[in-house]
């Protein structure tokens, strides 16, 4: 049995993509960093927050994240399953194929019973170290 290639990572901003880890002097947060070189080797990024519709990620993000999806926007919060689902489908791949992290275990299970693979992130370094392993 041939395994499912995660092509698609889809990261919370609180909690995730605001944790600096232990660098505090980095250029950008260590998951953007982690964002960008993923996409350059061909994995799709998105951002799914449970933001108010008015929210937008930093403009210096914006080249690296195909997506960004807001609970305000969209009306649906994680960790209800449709907004994993709709983030899978606005990448355009199927949910076992995309990787969802989150500080919250309660939203890493909701994207879970949707059908991706759910890292609940407790640190830099562990999730970075998950991510390489699941996205190589």
């Amino acid at each position: 049995m041939e395994a499912t290639r995660v092509r698609g990572l889809v990261l919370d901003y609180g909690g995730v993509l605001t944790d600096l880890g232990d660098d505090h002097a980095a250029v950008e947060p260590p998951l953007v960093a982690a964002a960008r070189r993923f996409r350059g080797k061909g994995v799709r990024p998105a951002i799914l927050s449970n933001a108010d519709g008015l929210w937008r990620p930093p403009s210096a993000w914006a080249p690296v994240f195909d997506v960004v999806v807001t609970s305000g926007e969209v009306g649906v919060a994680k960790p209800d399953r449709r907004v994993y689902l709709l983030v899978a489908e606005l990448l355009r791949l199927p949910t076992n194929e995309c990787v969802f992290v989150d500080d919250l275990a309660v939203n890493v299970r909701g994207a879970v019973a949707a059908g991706m693979v759910g890292v609940h992130h407790r640190s830099v370094d562990a999730t970075l170290g998950e991510l390489d392993v699941l996205l190589g």
